[in-house]
Order: structure tokens, then C-alpha cells, then sequence
């Protein structure tokens, strides 16, 4: 009597068969569910990085429209959104002091980045850069080329300010010879790192 109720008690092979595939099945639909969310963040991650590359091709044609005037001229460089000018235009050898054509140049930018900078509500961020030449014992106006290339800068950002630009939408920065953009083994890639960037960035605390 004792094997027989024994016998009778004991759990099914059928019950534990199906708990177990109870279980499995449980532990696939977690991960499914964990693969499903994984490629919607997938897939949301490449869609803002395409709307990001997007946004960010539309405006440098953007600014590539409002300047094309002294774009067409040769007068200034567009490179990754940064606007160049070169040293020799603005300043003689060593020298803080802007020159006539480059305040004519810099006049004829107000009108079309004042205007990029309000539809985008940005500022203009003005980059001073040497070449790695050390400044001469003899001059007297600056001890490095970071002292150099911060004067350019200002003085840059003070005639933008003069020629109608708001102060509210411009500041100046400096590089000194750092972020070279040729080598300076010889003069003509020296003459190309002396130079003055404007940028447009956006504001602190913007979206975009």
C-alpha cells in the first residue's frame, strides 16, 4: 500500500516537461523583447546621426550662399564651417595693427553673417593663429605668439564691431601657433597657419 501511494503522489514527467518549456519560453520572449529594444535604439541612434549630418551639410551651404561673394574672390577660405583669412590680409609681418584692405574685407562680411547668425541665433567666435616662428627679441608689442595671435583676434572683433556688427554676436579667442593648417617647414606653409577664423557657434545652453 505504502508503493502505491508513493507511486501516486509523485510529479508527472508530462508536468515538469511542460514547466520547463514554460520556463524557456519565458526566458526567449525576454530576449526578444530585449533584441527588439536594442535595434529601435539602433535604429534611433542612426536617424538622429543622419538628421545631425543633415543639419550640419545645410549649413555649410547655408554659409557658403551668404558669402559667396568674397568666396568667388578668393578673398576668403570656407573649411568645415570656419571662415579664413589670411594674415597678409589683414596684418603686416609681426604686427597687430589691421590694414586698410583688410578692413574692407571685413566690412564686406557684416551684411551676410550678421544675417546667418540671427536665422540661427549664434555667435561668431574670432580665432587668432601664428606660425611657430618665436617673436623677435626686438619687438616690443608681445612676448609670444599667444600674446600675438589674441591682439589679432581682438583687434579683428573690434573692427567687425565698428563696421555694424553687435557686440552681443562676436568674441574673440587664440591659438598661437597651435592647429596648424600646413606645415611650417617652409614660408609659404607659415604664411598659410598666420591667419584669422571666424566661426559661427552656437549659443550656451542651445539645442542645436
Amino acid at each position: 500500500m505504502s508503493d502505491l501511494h508513493d507511486s501516486n503522489t509523485e510529479t508527472p514527467v508530462w508536468a515538469i516537461f511542460g514547466d520547463l518549456m514554460a520556463a524557456l519560453v519565458g526566458v526567449f520572449v525576454l530576449i526578444l523583447v530585449w533584441v527588439i529594444g536594442y535595434q529601435l535604439e539602433l535604429a534611433q541612434d542612426l536617424a538622429f546621426e543622419t538628421e545631425q549630418r543633415q543639419v550640419e551639410q545645410q549649413r555649410r551651404e547655408q554659409l557658403e550662399q551668404a558669402l559667396a561673394d568674397p568666396l568667388a574672390s578668393g578673398r576668403i577660405s570656407l573649411r568645415d564651417g570656419r571662415i579664413g583669412i589670411s594674415g597678409s590680409v589683414l596684418f603686416a609681418l609681426n604686427s597687430a595693427d589691421l590694414q586698410d584692405e583688410g578692413r574692407e574685407l571685413l566690412g564686406s562680411l557684416i551684411g551676410p553673417l550678421q544675417d546667418y547668425l540671427s536665422e540661427r541665433d549664434e555667435l561668431l567666435m574670432v580665432s587668432g593663429f601664428t606660425d611657430d616662428l618665436p617673436i623677435q627679441s626686438d619687438n616690443l608689442h608681445f612676448e609670444d605668439n599667444w600674446e600675438l595671435s589674441a591682439q589679432r583676434a581682438l583687434t579683428v572683433t573690434r573692427a567687425l564691431i565698428e563696421e555694424g556688427m553687435p557686440a552681443s554676436l562676436v568674441f574673440a579667442s587664440a591659438f598661437g601657433e597651435q592647429q596648424p593648417v600646413a606645415a611650417n617647414a617652409d614660408e609659404a606653409g607659415r604664411a598659410r597657419n598666420r591667419r584669422v577664423e571666424m566661426a559661427p557657434v552656437p549659443r550656451l545652453g542651445s539645442d542645436d
